[in-house]
C-alpha cells in the first residue's frame, strides 16, 4: 500500500471445511505425520533464520605521547546486533476463518436481514450510497476484535489485501484477508471492503445483480482497488469512483455528508483513509478537523472511530487540508458510462487468489465392522 499510516495522528464461504482456491496442503492428522511436518517446519525456519552476522569494530584508544613501552590495546568484545524479528508473513499460522454455523461472520450477521431485504435501507434525497455505507460500517464490533495490520517491508499484497474477510466479486476474491482468521485490515482495504459491502447491498435491496457496479468486470474492480490504495500518482477513491463513473467529487465542504469516502496527507508526512462522519468546528463554526471511521493504526488499533484535526488550526501539526480528495458513490440512475482507455491501469500486483488449507479428518482407530 502506497499510504503509510502515522503514529501522530490521533486518529469463505460457508462453516466447516473452506473448499480451496488454490489447495495448498492437505494437513495429516496422524502423530507420526504431524511429528515428521514440524521437523520439515524447524528445518525451514532454521535456514530462514541462518546468516552472517558482523560484529561491531572496537575503537582503539591512540597511544600515550611518553616513552614508556605501549600499553596493549584494549579491545571491546564483539557484540552481535539484536535479531530483527520476523515480519507476520513468516510467522502466522494459517487458520481457517472464523465464522458461526451458519457461515457469517459478526458482520454478516449484523447485516443478514438487510441482505435479506427485511430489513429495507431508506434513500437519502439524492438517492446515494451513503445510507448504505452507514448500515455497513455500524455492523463492524468496536471491542477490539477487528484489529490493525498493515506489512510494509516486506509487502503481503500476494496474501492479504487490507480487508477483514475474502471480498468476492463474480466468481473471484477480489481483495483478501489475512490467511491467519485475525480479521485484521489497514485503512485503505478497511474503506474499499466498506464500498464493496455497501454496493452489493444496494444492488440486492434494488432487486439487482449484486455483483454488478456499473457493468464493470473483475479486472476493472481491481484496478479500481490499486487506484483507491494509492498505487500510482494521482490515485485515490476519488478517482477510481469518478473514472468508473459511480459517483463524483466533492470539493465544497460544507456539501460533504456521513458515508463520503475521502483520504488525506499529514505532517509529519503520513496519511488516512477513511469514511466521513462529521466536521469538528470551533466556536466560530469554522472547520478545524474531522470526524471519521476506518481502521485505524493508532486510537482505536483496528476497526472504529477516530478524528484528526488540520494543521492549520493545531500548531503545523496534523491533517493539511488541502490535500482532502473526497468522492461520493451517486444513484444508480446517474452512473455514467466509463472509458478503459481513459483510466490509469494499474499493475502493482497481481489479483492472486488465496490460497486455503483442507483439514482431512483422522482415520478411526477401528472402523465399524461391515454389516
Amino acid at each position: 500500500m502506497s499510504r503509510r499510516p502515522h503514529e501522530s495522528i490521533e486518529i469463505n464461504r460457508p462453516s466447516g471445511i473452506i473448499f480451496p482456491v488454490n489447495l495448498i496442503a492437505c494437513l495429516p492428522t496422524r502423530p507420526a505425520a504431524r511429528r515428521s511436518l514440524s521437523l520439515v517446519v524447524l528445518g525451514l525456519l532454521s535456514l530462514g533464520l541462518a546468516g552472517c552476522r558482523h560484529p561491531q569494530s572496537a575503537c582503539c584508544p591512540p597511544a600515550a605521547e611518553t616513552c614508556a613501552a605501549p600499553a596493549p590495546a584494549v579491545t571491546a568484545p564483539a557484540t552481535t546486533p539484536p535479531a530483527k524479528p520476523l515480519a507476520k508473513r513468516y510467522t502466522y499460522t494459517p487458520r481457517v476463518y472464523p465464522v458461526d454455523e451458519r457461515g457469517f461472520s459478526p458482520v454478516d450477521k449484523a447485516l443478514q436481514k438487510a441482505y435479506a431485504r427485511e430489513e429495507m435501507i431508506p434513500d437519502d434525497e439524492e438517492g446515494s450510497l451513503n445510507p448504505y455505507v452507514m448500515k455497513v460500517i455500524s455492523a463492524y464490533p468496536l471491542d477490539g476484535s477487528y484489529p490493525y495490520h498493515c506489512g510494509w517491508d516486506p509487502r503481503e499484497y500476494d496474501l492479504y489485501n487490507g480487508v477483514t474477510q475474502d471480498m468476492w466479486y463474480q466468481g473471484m476474491v477480489v481483495a483478501k484477508a489475512y490467511p491467519d482468521g485475525s480479521r485484521c485490515s489497514y485503512c485503505c482495504g478497511f474503506t474499499f471492503e466498506v464500498f464493496i459491502r455497501a454496493m452489493k447491498l444496494r444492488n440486492i435491496q434494488k432487486g439487482l445483480e449484486p455483483d454488478d457496479f456499473n457493468g464493470m468486470t473483475f479486472n476493472d474492480l481491481f484496478n479500481m482497488l490499486q487506484l483507491w490504495y494509492i498505487e500510482g500518482k494521482g490515485d485515490s477513491e476519488q478517482r477510481g469512483i469518478v473514472g468508473y463513473g459511480l459517483g463524483r467529487a466533492i470539493t465544497d465542504f460544507e456539501q460533504v455528508k456521513p458515508g463520503d469516502f475521502l483520504s488525506y496527507s499529514t505532517t509529519p508526512p503520513g496519511g488516512h483513509a477513511v469514511i466521513f462522519i462529521d466536521w469538528m468546528r470551533d466556536d466560530q463554526g469554522k472547520i478545524i478537523g474531522l470526524k471519521y471511521f476506518s481502521s485505524n493504526l493508532s486510537g482505536s488499533k483496528g476497526v472504529g472511530y477516530g478524528q484528526g484535526k488540520f494543521s492549520d488550526s493545531n500548531n503545523g501539526r496534523g491533517l493539511l487540508r488541502n490535500s482532502l480528495k473526497i468522492a461520493r458513490v451517486g444513484a444508480i440512475q446517474d452512473y455514467r458510462p466509463f472509458n478503459r482507455a481513459e483510466i490509469p491501469a494499474r499493475n502493482a500486483y497481481a489479483p492472486t487468489q488465496p490460497t486455503r488449507i483442507l483439514y482431512v479428518p483422522a482415520p478411526a482407530a477401528n472402523p465399524p465392522a461391515a454389516p
